[in-house]
């Protein structure tokens, strides 16, 4: 995600009762909305959530489903959310721009937003909402600083900001979801258009190996709405969920295979690698909060192996694999059977948590053979 989304302003900002129209109008940092709460929600929050509207009235577009740029740009409400972009967003990715007539960042973002979402050519919709005429779904999305854009695609948010970006940024931002559109042959130009799903996978399996598992997420996702039977891309789906983080989702995921997929060859290892990951996942709120005593345990004894496993589980749990290899390497090349060989079995968890391509994995599983056949 962007590295701005669901972060708090730097400052306080002017919400609707504070310093009147049109403040903070060259600048493009948040306005606080004076909502309060318990900070922005994150994607895995957003999930589920009764927005209300579903299925009311026609889908936006008309009948044929085929649209021109400028009807990809909508003004939205509470009652239509649902439809208009949860549901949209399983055909073509929706950016949410959550706006007010009185904040003046987003009398700058508001028209540099449109005019990129229309060069895109209706590969990416656009739904525009007035938090004074919707307040119900700014208090329910927890929305305190505006503007704040959300991205949805698959049914689920994918990427967002706050405060006005430049010209540039906005640009890459939506181009980014521009390729989501062509991956799944979505957006105004119809069907037939697109990759097929092969090509789409491929794509999708690209974004993962790059480590972009927010894209990848949201390509799988689209095309288990058409295909949502294909068991392969539900557990690379679940692999991408669990290394975001969102290990219920991708439980969910698990739990739900058809029967007797989850061990064919061709599906058995992204199973294990979801299933370690959401393992190390778990372990996260936990690991962080004793990383640092770890550290200072084995800096004042390296031969510590039970401080020095400890802290290569803490790690991994917090996205430290390197550090985690490199330690648990540390405990087998002094003594390959400690604690009847955990730092082994620890270290092909993360294996399969990463995944059989990932540098880290090549050249962990070539130091531990070299270790254990020396």
């Amino acid at each position: 995600m962007s590295d701005t989304f669901f972060q708090d302003p730097d400052g306080p900002g002017n919400g609707p009762n504070g310093a009147g129209q049109g403040g903070n109008q060259g600048g493009g940092a948040p306005i606080d909305t004076g909502a309060g709460g318990a900070g922005q929600p994150s994607p895995d929050q957003l999930i589920g959530l009764d927005i209300g509207g579903a299925g009311r009235g026609a889908p936006a577009g008309g009948a044929d489903g085929a649209q021109s740029a400028d009807a990809m740009i909508v003004d939205g409400t509470e009652a239509g959310f649902a439809r208009d972009v949860i549901e949209a967003s399983m055909q073509v990715p929706v950016i949410v721009d959550f706006w007010a007539p009185w904040c003046g960042p987003c009398k700058t973002l508001g028209p540099a937003l449109e005019s990129a979402v229309k060069a895109a050519g209706g590969k990416v919709k656009l739904v525009k909402i007035d938090i004074d005429q919707n307040p119900g779904i700014a208090q329910q999305l927890r929305i305190q600083s505006i503007p704040t854009v959300y991205a949805f695609a698959g049914g689920r948010p994918v990427d967002g900001f706050q405060g006005a970006l430049p010209e540039s940024q906005l640009k890459e931002f939506v181009a980014k979801l521009a390729e989501v559109a062509d991956q799944l042959g979505g957006g105004a130009g119809g069907e037939g258009e697109g990759p097929s799903i092969e090509e789409a996978i491929e794509q999708a399996d690209e974004a993962a190996a790059n480590g972009d598992h927010d894209r990848a997420a949201a390509i799988y996702g689209q095309i288990l709405e058409h295909y949502p039977n294909n068991a392969a891309v539900m557990a690379k789906l679940a692999v991408a969920y669990a290394k975001m983080g969102e290990t219920e989702a991708a439980q969910e995921l698990l739990d739900g295979l058809p029967d007797g997929t989850a061990t064919k060859p061709e599906i058995s290892g992204h199973v294990a690698s979801a299933k370690a990951a959401i393992a190390l996942a778990g372990k996260a709120g936990e690991a962080a909060a004793k990383i640092d005593s770890l550290k200072a345990k084995v800096a004042a004894d390296p031969k510590d192996h039970q401080a020095r496993f400890d802290l290569a589980e803490a790690e991994a749990a917090t996205g430290g694999h390197e550090a985690a290899i490199d330690h648990l390497l540390d405990i087998l090349t002094v003594n390959k059977d400690w604690n009847d060989g955990a730092a082994r079995q620890q270290l092909l968890t993360i294996f399969e948590a990463l995944g059989p391509t990932d540098p880290l994995v090549t050249s962990g599983r070539r130091r531990l053979s070299s270790l254990l056949f020396s």
